[in-house]
């Protein structure tokens, strides 16, 4: 599995659709996820750590966690299905401190046993990641995932390039070219004048 960065919010240039991108630790590969309009308000305001005068969904979710001794220990994005992602969060129970007075009370652990069992909750990836933000939890994707749905980040900027120079040449006549590209090189012009004489 991969541990995943939220990066930001961003938004597809055909469709105008808010996307979720996360990075590997790389910083080399990103996947992105596309989202509604609630959800990607709902993770900009966890990322920003704005207060809402009211608790968002995902503020009441943390305070159903706390309040049931909940723990979300990490969220693990871990399958593609009909271009959908899928999520689980992985939740501990949080044992009070104040319920174990005598620590010789605790019985030790077998070999290979471990104390707790994570429980599963089958959730959209978006709100997975709204939680995980304000719970400070750690986003994790499997391999298979990460290689299916990434896009290599200088990919990303390379198009972003390309889609300005298209935006660039859409917007400017050929008289304005002509004399753009003149301005430039001047210097070659005149050279170039100099010698067909």
């Amino acid at each position: 599995m991969v541990e995943m960065s939220v990066i930001g919010i961003a938004l597809d240039a055909a469709s105008r659709s808010p996307i979720v991108l996360l990075r590997d630790p790389s910083r080399r590969r990103q996947v992105p996820i596309w989202i509604d309009q609630a959800q990607a308000h709902n993770i900009m305001a966890g990322l920003n750590g704005e207060p809402s005068p009211r608790p968002l969904s995902h503020d009441l979710m943390v305070r159903l966690l706390a309040a049931g001794d909940l723990h979300l220990e990490r969220v693990i994005i871990h399958a593609i299905e009909d271009s959908t992602f899928r999520a689980v969060l992985k939740l501990s129970h949080d044992e009070p401190s104040d319920e174990i007075e005598d620590p010789s009370d605790v019985e030790p652990l077998e070999e290979n046993e471990v104390r707790e069992e994570l429980l599963d909750i089958d959730a959209r990836p978006s709100d997975a990641i709204a939680l995980a933000i304000r719970t400070g939890s750690s986003i994790w994707m499997l391999e298979e995932v990460v290689a299916e749905a990434s896009i290599a980040v200088d990919a990303e900027a390379d198009a972003e390039d390309r889609n300005e120079f298209r935006r660039f040449l859409d917007e400017i006549s050929p008289a304005a070219m002509v004399r753009h590209l003149q301005s430039r090189h001047p210097k070659d012009e005149e050279t170039d004048d100099d010698t067909s004489q």
